[in-house]
């Protein structure tokens, strides 16, 4: 894994630094709302301009003083972690205010680091801003600019210092080598956050009893036998009718857009309930027969019960026990570490099914093969498949060309599914096919 410098986004509370944060970077989306203390945790991107690569860090608004409060504590302790590991400080203050002392006692933190920094003037877009600029100017930082972090105005100048300050022709990470992207979800206050620690043996994520802890996907790199992981934390996905205001219903909607990034599902249960629950086996169904993500389920709490398997499982929804036969289940506990050091291994393996190339002769000799002894009809007319190969990994994509495509339905690709999951390991990996109806002969 290259280490590449590490930019830090640093300020009070609703200065736009989150804002600032989408507008660098590409990917990884920070919540954004009207009022203070929507992020708690740091959040972090990796960004290329030209030839320079760097870590780009949204953190909460940070202070001076010790919170009574432990979560926003935890949130201020998590925001000093991130200036310790800077290489450079982007220092953002709300232009419409002006220097508040707020202001004042987060530069005397900043300057006491000794870290690189450039002052950011946010909300050039106001005639407020543009007159309180020299103003702000008396914080006596050398490296200044007045942006507009929501409207993008002098984005490129900012971009231009940041790149003055870090080291150039850093390698970049090319989008097809960025290894296996793995995101945690499930309902809240399951264990997600916990999970994410005890695999990076260190406290990345925010943890507290109260539900809605996380509310941005976290995201942190493993290096498991040269693969590179890329885990993802996420807010917990209540049911709809149980969602409610803005900034839950923008929670939910980062938790499925980590989903769609994802190629793994670790979708985390609460194993002390016995059961997978509506909401959960929901999920897993989205995840596995609509998004094509690999998954794999974790029951967590497993000091609280004796081991489970899928056998010992109440099932509140009957029609998705097939699904549950497909993916693997392990019982852990993070509380007590047990079983812990299995879940990587478990995911390297089903990331080395997710992304296997198949042989598309071996696969139409298999299929017709079983055609031959089981027939499938329509209107007493055969089904036949004249071709098969392989179109993709990640999910495995099968094209089948045929008689009459209209003929091929979902009961029909599970009858060539199943052929490939008794003739190869398949466990937690879903199967895609696109069905072609063979073109006739030019004479």
């Amino acid at each position: 894994m290259k280490k590449y410098p590490h930019v830090v986004i640093l300020g009070r509370m609703n200065v736009g630094k989150s804002t600032l944060f989408n507008r660098l970077s590409k990917k990884i989306k920070s919540i954004t709302l009207d009022f203070e203390g929507v992020t708690r945790d740091t959040l972090s991107d990796t960004v290329t301009v030209d030839n320079t690569t760097f870590v780009l860090t949204d953190t909460a608004g940070i202070s001076y003083k010790k919170e009574q409060d432990p979560l926003a504590e935890a949130s201020r302790q998590k925001a000093l972690e991130a200036l310790e590991k800077a290489d450079l400080v982007l220092f953002v203050i709300d232009g419409v205010a002006g220097i508040v002392p707020q202001d004042r006692e987060i530069s005397a933190l900043i300057r006491s680091s000794g870290k690189p920094t450039i002052l950011v003037i946010n909300k050039a877009d106001t005639n407020a801003a543009r007159d309180n600029y020299y103003e702000c100017l008396q914080l006596g930082y050398k490296d200044h600019v007045l942006v507009s972090a929501e409207h993008g105005l002098s984005i490129n100048g900012l971009l231009d210092m940041i790149i003055a300050h870090l080291p150039s022709h850093q390698a970049v990470v090319q989008e097809d080598d960025r290894g296996c992207r793995v995101v945690l979800l499930g309902k809240p206050n399951v264990g997600k956050s916990s999970l994410l620690n005890a695999l990076l043996a260190k406290e990345r994520a925010l943890v507290s009893p109260v539900p809605g802890t996380t509310r941005e996907p976290i995201v942190e790199n493993i290096t498991f036998y040269n693969e590179n992981i890329l885990l993802a934390d996420t807010a917990g996905v209540r049911k709809k009718s149980a969602v409610s205001g803005d900034l839950e219903n923008i929670m939910v909607k980062s938790t499925m857009q980590s989903l769609k990034h994802s190629d793994i599902v670790l979708l985390i249960i609460d194993g002390s309930e016995h059961k997978i629950a509506d909401q959960e086996l929901k999920l897993a169904f989205y995840a596995f027969e609509h998004q094509y993500k690999a998954l794999i389920i974790v029951m967590n709490k497993h000091d609280l019960v004796t081991d489970l398997s899928k056998k010992d499982l109440d099932f509140s929804l009957e029609k998705y026990k097939h699904l549950i036969d497909k993916v693997p289940l392990i019982s852990i506990s993070c509380k007590t570490g047990k079983n812990i050091g299995k879940i990587i291994p478990l995911v390297n393996e089903v990331w080395k099914r997710y992304t296997a190339q198949f042989d598309g002769l071996l696969l139409y000799r298999l299929f017709t093969a079983q055609l031959q002894k089981t027939p499938l009809m329509h209107a007493k007319m055969p089904l036949l498949v004249y071709e098969v190969y392989p179109i993709s990994t990640r999910p495995l994509t099968i094209c089948l060309v045929v008689n009459e495509s209209e003929w091929f339905g979902s009961s029909e690709c599970a009858f060539f599914e199943n052929i490939l999951r008794r003739e190869y390991d398949l466990e937690g990996v879903p199967v895609r096919f696109v069905i072609r109806k063979r073109k006739p002969k030019t004479p």
